[in-house]
C-alpha cells in the first residue's frame, strides 16, 4: 500500500465566462476564459494534514471541489488510494471502484448556516449520506449510527429531533462534521470550516478535528485564510497565488523560514505585538484580474524582487532550502535577501 493517499498531478480548471453566443456575434467579442486553477500538483500522505492558504480568488476552493468531484478538471489527473478518479486512465477504471473511492472522501463546507437544510431534523441530515449509499439499511441500524456520530462530535443523541436553527454556529459545524463522518471516510476536505465561527469556538472545533484524526486515522486537506489556524493544525502548508501553488513546505519551515516573496508578505501582514516599531513589507498592490493574468510569474507586478526573467518566464516548483518546494526565480538565482526574524521567535 502506497503512503500517498491522494495524488493531484498538473490539474487545471478553466471556466467559460463569455457573454451569450448571440451577444458575442453582434458585439464582435471573443470568448472569455477564466483559469481558476492552472497546473496544481500535490501529494497528500495518509494520516497527515495539508493546509492550503492564499488570498480570496486564488483557487483554493476550486481545488477542493475538483478533488471531491464537484468539478471536472480541464486538464491533469487525480488519483486517490490507487484509483484514478479524473484524467488519463479514469475511463479504464471500473465504475464500482471509483464509487467506493468517492465514498471514502467527504467535504466540510465553510458556512454551517448555509450547508444544513433548515427544514430537516438533525437525524435526517446526518443519515442522508448513509441512505444515499444504501437505501436498504434498516431504520434501527441508521438510528444507532446517527446516535454514535452525534456522540463522536460532542453532541447528545437527544439533539437528533432538533432543527439547525436551534443550535449555535459551533454546534452546527459539529453536525456538519458528523454528516461527513457518516460513511466512514478516510479523507476529509475542509473548506474553511472555522472561518464563520467565533475565535473560542474555532479552537473547540479544531481540537475536535485533531482528536477525530487521531482516533479514526483521518487525512485532511484544510483550506483557510487564517495563518494561525493553519499553523496550529497542518503538517505541511501550500501557498496558492492566482491558480498556482507558489510554495509548499513543512509547517515549521514555512513559518520559520519562508522562501517565496508572497509567503513572506502574508506572514509580515499578521499582527504581532513583538514587532511593534519594526519595518515590514506590506502586501503591495491588488490581485491581478484572473481574466487577464500577467505574463511570466503572475506575482511579479507586486514583487519587490522581480526582474525581466520574472516578467517573461513562468517559474516552476524547485526544491527549497530546508525542505519543501518553491516557484520563484529570485530564490533559484539566490538573490532574495534573508528574512528578518523577530528576536522572540529566534
Amino acid at each position: 500500500m502506497s503512503d500517498v493517499l491522494l495524488k493531484v498531478s498538473d490539474v487545471a480548471r478553466v471556466f467559460d465566462v463569455s457573454p451569450p453566443w448571440l451577444n458575442r456575434v453582434l458585439e464582435r467579442k471573443p470568448r472569455v476564459l477564466l483559469k481558476a486553477v492552472d497546473g496544481v500538483s500535490l501529494d497528500i500522505r495518509r494520516g497527515e494534514t495539508v493546509g492550503l492558504v492564499g488570498e480570496s480568488g486564488c483557487g483554493k476552493s476550486t481545488v477542493a471541489r475538483l478533488i471531491v468531484g464537484l468539478y471536472a478538471p480541464s486538464r491533469g489527473r487525480i488519483e486517490y488510494d490507487g484509483v484514478v478518479l479524473a484524467g488519463e486512465g479514469a475511463l479504464a477504471t471500473e465504475g464500482a471502484r471509483r464509487r467506493r473511492a468517492r465514498r471514502s472522501m467527504q467535504m466540510i463546507f465553510q458556512d454551517p448556516y448555509a450547508s444544513l437544510n433548515p427544514r430537516w431534523r438533525v437525524a435526517d441530515i446526518v443519515a442522508e449520506p448513509l441512505l444515499t449509499q444504501d437505501e436498504a439499511l434498516p431504520a434501527a441500524e441508521i438510528s444507532e449510527r446517527v446516535d454514535k456520530l452525534l456522540k463522536q462530535v460532542g453532541l447528545s443523541p437527544k439533539d437528533r429531533v432538533k432543527y439547525p436553527h436551534q443550535f449555535s454556529g459551533g454546534q452546527r459545524q459539529r453536525i456538519s462534521i458528523a454528516r461527513a463522518l457518516a460513511t466512514d471516510p478516510k479523507f476529509l476536505v475542509c473548506d474553511e470550516p472555522t472561518s464563520a465561527l467565533d475565535v473560542s469556538v474555532q479552537a473547540q472545533v479544531l481540537n475536535l478535528m485533531r482528536d477525530l484524526q487521531r482516533r479514526l486515522g483521518l487525512t485532511y486537506l484544510f483550506i483557510s485564510h487564517n495563518l494561525a489556524v493553519v499553523h496550529h493544525i497542518a503538517d505541511r502548508v501550500g501557498v496558492m497565488y492566482l491558480g498556482r501553488i507558489v510554495e509548499l513546505a513543512p509547517t515549521p519551515r514555512l513559518f520559520g523560514d519562508p522562501q517565496h516573496p508572497y509567503t513572506r508578505m502574508l506572514l509580515d501582514a499578521v499582527p504581532d505585538l513583538h514587532m511593534t516599531g519594526q519595518s515590514r513589507i506590506a502586501v503591495a498592490g491588488e490581485v491581478p484580474n484572473p481574466l487577464d493574468p500577467p505574463s511570466g510569474c503572475t506575482f511579479h507586478p507586486r514583487c519587490p524582487h522581480a526582474n525581466d526573467r520574472c516578467r517573461r518566464e513562468v517559474p516552476r516548483l524547485i526544491p527549497a532550502p530546508g525542505g519543501g518546494e518553491v516557484a520563484c526565480h529570485a530564490v533559484e538565482e539566490r538573490r532574495l535577501p534573508p528574512r528578518v526574524v523577530p528576536l522572540h521567535a529566534a
